[in-house]
């Protein structure tokens, strides 16, 4: 027997196997690597995949838009294989999230209600077909939505007659309009420039903002209290991608998914919004506004009835009972 042929003999003889090829998916960001996405979902994703897979399947981050500009399009960037995963906003295409968007809408859940357990409820018997190709990793909502203004401060609806306010979709434009604002909608990303320019006079958005995307920086004034709904998100992997992956790559997923890395989501968020609302109330060039009970009740009787017509549009009774745990 030579050598080549003892060699090989000997390579069979203890079992060698073919080595496992790694599978990097690619993950979407149009926001810049600071953004909170990525340490509570991007680098979550990827330490809980490559700790269960033994470094056989990672998550790798493309920050500020690499894949492709534009978080309108992140949906289809998902679908269309660019990125095997992504993160966006209903909002930005209401017209697919008709009932997921009933989340965001004023007083359907309390200001201390966990959204991304809401989302959950109702995923499987109400959201699951506003997902096409793809399967959701993470569902959450922001903080509770306040107001971010320059140079007017709000305590009432009356104040904000006549006043641009951005919005980020379809919902909060009613809601804006409701409250006697000309709603603006544009990407998150456009609005420090429409801020600084006086393209708007303020957002209905959360306090996260002020450091995300250092809204804190052209905005003076802040009002909370009120309940203006939040803002839903979600994380979608390629379904094809997934179905693509080993039963063990699959098992992995399926374990660091839904409802943990939604609730890392979440609370990253709400700790980014404190944190921003702490750093507002420090300044002194800023004036930030506390609610009382009668005046959010002003605010509550306003948008009343853009919550109710919504839900009765959309056929979302049984969704927003299923979002209450009712």
């Amino acid at each position: 027997m030579n050598i080549k042929t003892r060699i090989m003999a000997a390579a069979l003889a203890v079992g060698v196997a073919a080595p496992v090829v790694a599978e990097e998916l690619k993950f979407a960001n149009f926001t810049p690597p600071f953004h909170t996405i990525n340490a509570s979902v991007i680098e979550k994703l990827n330490a809980d995949l490559s700790a269960a897979t033994g470094g056989e399947l990672t998550v790798r981050g493309y920050h500020g838009g690499e894949l492709g500009a534009g978080p309108v399009e992140q949906y289809v960037r998902v679908l269309q294989g660019v990125a095997d995963l992504g993160w966006g906003l209903p909002g930005y295409t209401s017209s697919q999230f008709q009932k997921t968007m009933i989340a965001e809408l004023p007083n359907t859940l309390t200001l201390d209600a966990p959204g991304y357990e809401a989302l959950w409820k109702a995923y499987d018997p109400h959201l699951k077909a506003e997902f096409p190709g793809t399967v959701p990793v993470a569902l959450w909502t922001s903080e509770p939505n306040i107001f971010i203004m320059k140079d007017h401060e709000i305590r009432s609806p009356d104040d904000l007659k006549g006043l641009k306010v951005r919005v980020a979709g379809a919902t909060a434009a009613d809601v804006a309009t409701a409250l006697g604002a000309t709603p603006v909608q544009m990407p998150i990303t456009q609005v420090y420039n429409a801020l600084q320019t006086g393209l708007i006079d303020g957002v209905i958005t959360g306090a996260s903002t002020l450091s995300d995307f250092k809204l804190d920086e052209v905005a003076n004034s802040y009002t909370l209290g009120a309940n203006l709904g939040r803002l839903v998100f979600w994380a979608v992997l390629n379904e094809a991608k997934y179905n693509g992956l080993s039963d063990a790559q699959k098992a992995a997923v399926d374990a660091a998914a839904g409802v943990g890395l939604s609730k890392s989501a979440e609370d990253a968020w709400n700790k980014t919004a404190d944190a921003a609302l702490e750093v507002a109330r420090a300044a002194s060039d800023n004036v930030v506004i506390d609610l009382s009970d009668a005046e959010v009740a002003a605010f509550a009787e306003a948008v009343a009835a853009v919550t109710n017509a919504y839900v009765d549009n959309v056929g979302g009774g049984d969704t927003l009972k299923a979002m209450q745990g009712m």
